[in-house]
């Protein structure tokens, strides 16, 4: 899926863990980002990646991980 910057985005799976989207990334547990929280694309890294902030902060996450949320969803926000 392809997303662009500035997209809303939902959490469709919770991956094995998150990495942090910063210099020096770090391994954070995926209880961190609840399944169906919505996030900002933030940018697009390599590897199918994305750069994405949630509440608690920005992730790499891989898109398999991630839908476009609807314009229902994003308004309730």
């Amino acid at each position: 899926m392809a997303f662009t910057v500035g997209d809303r985005v939902r959490l469709t799976a919770a991956p094995p863990y998150f990495k942090t989207a910063e210099p020096m990334p770090m391994l954070r547990p995926p209880d961190l980002v609840a399944v169906g929280e919505l996030g900002t694309i933030l940018d697009q890294r390599p590897g199918g990646y994305w750069g994405v902030k949630f509440e608690r902060g920005a992730f790499l996450v891989d898109s398999q991980y991630l839908a476009l949320a609807t314009a229902e969803e994003a308004e309730a926000e």
